[in-house]
Parts: structure tokens; sequence; C-alpha cells
């Protein structure tokens, strides 16, 4: 329990919150599925209610991720949660909100955050059994914003840079790569029934602070939404309200930058810059870690350049620099995106750039679709490789200076009536000559196709026009196209000769016949999961070499063979016997593999066989009529994280099966459909 004055204090906080927002005014209703549907006559009141109704369903989470943003997580998680917490120290988050927090931050946003926050300790106070770490409350509204910022930072790849300076290999830009999101829309030029479709499809970890959260919120000001968040997000970070809906993927252009010092030899803390000796300013890291059930005070030192964090390794010392960390209103951008109406108002939350990257797929009521890889894309000196480590040791790579909006790739109503998004490169976003074009190759922007990228051309191409079972067919599609698009050819392992290898002919005869359809019943898909796992561990040799060769084809046949033997005793393995969708008690048969539109990445289980652990994530389907929305989801999983819910695996069978709910932003049919209806209290 928590000690009695930290008790009173959240309560205080709650009660001095609730002077403006009554909780019993906030209406809470539950569906048979267990999806929150928030009701209030303020924003403030409605986010209040997000914060309880969340915290319901996955309060342990919700507290995890804002340790991370108070730089706590060590306390509770141990050495495993030493090195966030340093990362926070390091690049100076909780300085540049308590710096930004007044100035920054619009008045009513203030007051949503401050809502939300009320409604989180409140919740904290109510239930003081579930408080992980008693020193997480009261939480504040600079709490949200410093976890926001941090999630924005490791979007840009600061943890991977960071890991990679410590780890003694200074990264190529580049490589940064995810493993997908789906975002696509076609206006009434090519659908059949001119109805405008939006297909919201991210591919998340399936648990965790990124696993997303379903909710409707709806105010008495404006605010009637549905969609998912993350974790302490106070709205919805893409959905779709009466006008309108966006979805995001993950983009990649060059986020950050890798500076290498050049160091005083006599005096380790100085740096040339310009010409003239600089001295790093350095600052402890105060850290508190769990040893043994004690908590034992860590002081590590955190150093800055001109650049930004900076870390003394034996091999050098770097910085890195990154528009993620100078701006914390990502947050009240996606709070923008929410409350729009059309798309000059989206378009004008768009021109915050407060968001330092993904892609978004956007389309509404009024027939308009429209496609921006987005993000704060520094203004770089053209005479530099930036895909490289930097010279730290002039201002011609400092750069201060961010693209316009309008620079960034983008397509607005295009006359292919389409436009689409699977992680793939922002210049393939239409048809032809309609796609983008950006010149500035600083940017960094990704060229590369994917398998995802290819199979929705290849389903589109014969369309003429689309219907909506096309629209759903392409949205949950597992097969891979034609010719695989993987970044090296594996082409090799379907073409190699029973007769000559007669030891794996089984295995070979698999793939050949195989459909390249992930379905869980299918044995060829079941042999390529198993191969795909064995090729993954070389993957960097793979990738040097741009191919497999025939000799490792047969061994990475003979490997894949040797664990099916092991494990199962036989090689005739369908998909969904070594794949499996795991939640409690409920094991299911999981289809879907890497880089399908419908994918599925997994990690070892028990017994030789893999769980699911990201890929199809959250899912929502839009057809824009002139009357409002008519929306479907799914979740992986279901509503609730908790193990005693009824909705902790209701939605799994029909996440297996790739049907969907229906759902509504109409307040009428959601009370008359309510299963539950309560107040925040």
């Amino acid at each position: 329990m928590l000690p009695k004055n930290i008790l009173v204090v959240c309560l205080a906080i709650s009660l001095q919150s609730q002077a403006q927002i009554n909780p019993s005014k906030i209406d809470i209703i539950r569906d048979k599925y267990g999806v929150p549907h928030i009701f209030g006559k303020t924003d403030p009141e409605v986010a209040y209610g997000l914060a309880w109704a969340h915290a319901e369903d996955d309060f342990e989470t919700i507290q995890q991720s804002l340790m991370a943003g108070k730089a706590m997580l060590a306390q509770y998680q141990g050495k495993k949660g030493a090195s966030i917490d340093y990362i926070v120290h390091l690049l100076r988050i909780p300085e540049l909100v308590e710096e930004r927090y007044e100035t920054d931050l619009a008045p009513d946003f203030k007051k949503l955050l401050e809502g939300y926050s009320a409604g989180l300790n409140a919740y904290a106070a109510k239930h003081p059994k579930e408080v992980l770490l008693k020193k997480i409350f009261p939480v504040t509204p600079k709490d949200m914003v410093q976890y926001s910022v941090l999630q924005l930072c490791v979007l840009s790849g600061a943890d991977k840079a960071l890991a990679a300076i410590f780890g003694g290999t200074v990264p190529l830009l580049e490589n940064y790569k995810t493993q997908g999101s789906n975002a696509f829309a076609f206006n009434s030029n090519k659908t059949t029934d001119g109805k405008v479709y939006l297909a919201i499809n991210a591919h998340q970890p399936l648990e965790g602070p990124v696993a997303f959260y379903e909710a409707h919120l709806s105010s008495e000001e404006g605010w009637n939404i549905l969609g998912a968040n993350f974790p302490g997000a106070p709205s919805i970070l893409h959905g779709v309200n009466e006008h309108l809906g966006w979805a995001h993927t993950v983009n990649d252009p060059d986020k950050l930058d890798v500076y290498q010092l050049e160091i005083n030899q006599d005096k380790k803390t100085q740096y040339k810059f310009d010409g003239k000796w600089e001295t790093l300013e350095e600052k402890v890291a105060p850290l508190k870690v769990k040893i043994a059930g004690l908590k034992i005070n860590i002081k590590k030192k955190a150093y800055w350049s001109k650049y930004g964090p900076t870390i003394i390794t034996d091999r050098g010392t770097f910085s890195i620099r990154m528009p993620a960390q100078m701006d914390i209103r990502g947050l009240e951008q996606w709070y923008r995106f929410n409350k729009a109406k059309n798309f000059t108002e989206f378009k004008a939350a768009l021109n915050m750039k407060a968001i330092p990257g993904y892609n978004i797929v956007y389309a509404d009521k009024y027939d308009t679709i429209y496609y921006i890889s987005n993000g704060r894309i520094p203004v770089r000196d053209k005479n530099y490789n930036w895909k490289i480590t930097l010279p730290g040791n002039t201002s011609a790579t400092l750069w201060n200076q961010l693209h316009p909006i309008d620079a960034l790739p983008q397509v607005l109503q295009p006359k292919s009536g389409f436009v689409y998004n699977t992680n793939h490169s922002p210049f393939h976003s239409t048809e032809g000559s309609e796609n983008p074009r950006v010149t500035d190759i600083t940017m960094g922007y990704e060229t590369l196709e994917n398998n995802r990228s290819k199979r929705f051309e290849e389903m589109l191409k014969p369309l003429n026009k689309v219907n909506y079972e096309d629209f759903k067919r392409i949205k949950f599609s597992r097969q891979f196209p034609s010719n695989f698009y993987f970044p090296y050819t594996i082409d090799t392992l379907f073409l190699l000769d029973e007769t000559k290898y007669t030891d794996i002919a089984d295995l070979i005869s698999n793939l050949k016949t195989w459909d390249k359809i992930g379905n869980a019943e299918s044995v060829g898909a079941g042999t390529f999961f198993m191969v795909t796992h064995t090729v993954y561990d070389n993957r960097a040799l793979y990738l040097k070499q741009k191919t497999i060769t025939e000799n490792q084809a047969v061994e990475i046949l003979r490997a894949a063979k040797n664990k099916m033997l092991t494990s199962f005793n036989r090689t005739n393995l369908q998909l969904g016997d070594i794949q499996k969708l795991v939640r409690g008690n409920m094991v299911l048969p999981l289809p879907g593999l890497p880089d399908v539109l419908a994918p599925m990445y997994s990690i070892p289980y028990k017994d030789g066989m893999y769980k699911g652990n990201q890929g199809d994530a959250y899912i929502e389907l839009v057809r824009f009529t002139k009357d409002g929305p008519i929306i479907e989801s799914l979740n992986v999983y279901g509503a609730s994280a908790r193990k005693n819910s009824p909705h902790y695996t209701d939605q799994m069978d029909m996440y297996v099966k790739q049907q969907t709910k229906t759902m509504t932003l109409n307040k009428a049919t959601v009370y008359q459909q309510a299963v539950k209806k309560y107040n925040p209290l």
C-alpha cells in the first residue's frame, strides 16, 4: 500500500482537478468487446476518463512508460532500466520540458494534460495496491511530455545510435529499418461505390509500451474520434473522427546525425570547433538502481557539445543531433489532428512540425486523399555525406533549420485515386508521374521497395475500380508478390534440385509447390517460416553478398530440417504447428509471415514453437460517406491487458480469422448498445 502521506497527495491532486472536472459527469461506456467510449462535456474531462479507462485495462504498462520518462525505470527494473534512465539525462529531456512547457504548449492542451494526469492520479489513489513505484505519483503534465519526447527520440534512432557508439560501431543511419505498417486510401475516382476508403494498419509490438490501445473519445467541444493510442497518450494517435481520418507508418529519412569530435589530446574535455577549443559541458546523471532489493545511487557523467549529447569512448568522442530532441509539442500536434474538421485544418496542424517522423495517409468525407512522408528534417550542407559519421569540428555541419512541410515528399488528390505506404520509398506513393520527387539528397529518404509495396501494386494493377471487398482483400493478404523483394536474393532456396540433395528433398519440394501464402494450414509456409528464422541468423553475411549461394541454401535447409526433427520429429509441419498466438491460457495457430500485407514476426516460445510478438496490430477500416464514416476495427488480443478480464483474449479468434467488429461514433448508438456504463469514481 502507498504510505498515507503519498496517498493524501494523490487525493489532493485529484480533488484539486475536480474543482473543474467532476468525474460524476464523465461517462465511460464499455461495448461488448470492452472498448471504452468516453463522453464528457469538455476535452479535459474526456482525457480524465481516458486515463481512468486505460488504467483499468493496463495500469502496469502506463506506469512503466511514465517511469521511463521520469528516469525512474531502474528503480523498478534494476539494471535493465538503467540505460533508459541514463538516456533521459543524457538527452536533457527534463531540462527541455522544464524550459519549454509554459511557453511552447497552448493553454487548451495544457488543460488536456492536466485532465489526463488528474485521471491517473485519481486511479492510483483509488487503487494503491496496483501502484508499482510510489514515487511515480502524483503524475504531472510535464511527466507525460517527458515520456513523449523520449518516445519520439527513440523513434528517431537515439537508442540505436547510442548503443552503437558505446558498442564501438557507429552506424550508417540508412541501416535503420523497421518491420512495418500499412496505410492506404482510395477516393471516389478509384472506388465502385463512390465512397472514400481508408486503411489504418499499424504493425507494432503486440504488447508493451508501444502496443496500441483502442478508445472512442467524445466531448461537447467538437472532439469525437475512434482510434488507437499508446499508454500515457492523452488523445488518439491515429484514427477517424466524424469528418476525416489518418493512418501512420514509420518512415526512414535521416532523422539523426552522428559526429566525431576533434579532441585536445592534452585535455580530453576540450574539442575544436571552427578553429577554437571549446569545453564540453559536464553534468552528473543521478541514477537509482534496484539491486538485490536495495536501491543503489549511481552517478554517471553526461556530456554536451554544441552538437548535443556527447559520449566519450576509447575510440573517440561522439555527439548526436536530432530534431526530435528540440521540440516538446508532439502530443499537442496529435491532439490538433484529432480536432481537425477538414483538410485545411489538418494541414494547419501538420505545419506545427512537432512530430519528427511517420508517414501519414489521410482521407476525409469530402473525397480528399493525401500522403506525406512527414518529419522534422534538417536543412543540411550538401557538401557533406550525411549518411556517415560527420566531422564535429565545424559550424558547417551544425544545422539549425528545418525544411518546411511543403518541401517534403507528398501527394494531394492524385488522378489515380489512391495513395499508399508500406514503409517503402515515399517516391512510389501513387501512380506514375504523380509520385513526389525530392532533389535534396541530404534528407536521406529511403528509396527501397519491399514485399508489401510490390504485393499492393500487384493486387491493385488489374483493378480499374476497387470495391470494398477488394479493399479488404488487399489489406488482409498473406501472399508474397510473384517475385520476392527482400534486401538480398533468396531465389536459390526455391531452385535447388531434389535429386542432387536427397536428404532435404522434402523441404525443397515443400518450397517449390508452395503458393507463397502464409496460411496457418500451409506446409509450404511452415517450411518457409523455419527457413526464414535460419536465414535471419546470418543476415549480415547475406546482406553483404546481396544473395544466398547454392551451398548456403543447402546449409540453411539442412539446419531448418534439423530444427524440425529435433523439436517436432517430422518435417511436414504446417505454419500453425510452429507459430502461435499466445496470451494467458489461450494458444491459437497463427498465420502470417514477415513482410506480407498481413504480417507476423515471432520469437521462440517453447518446444520448438514460436509466438507472435509483432505484426498486424491495430486495424481500422473506414468508408467515408457524406453522412460520416462506417467503421470496422480489430485488435490483436482484446481491449484489456488484465488476465482476469473477459476482454483479455476475446478478439484473438477474430484476429486469426481476419474478422472485424463494427464500431460507431454515434453517441445514441453507443449508449443503446452499452454493456456497462459508469463514472470514473
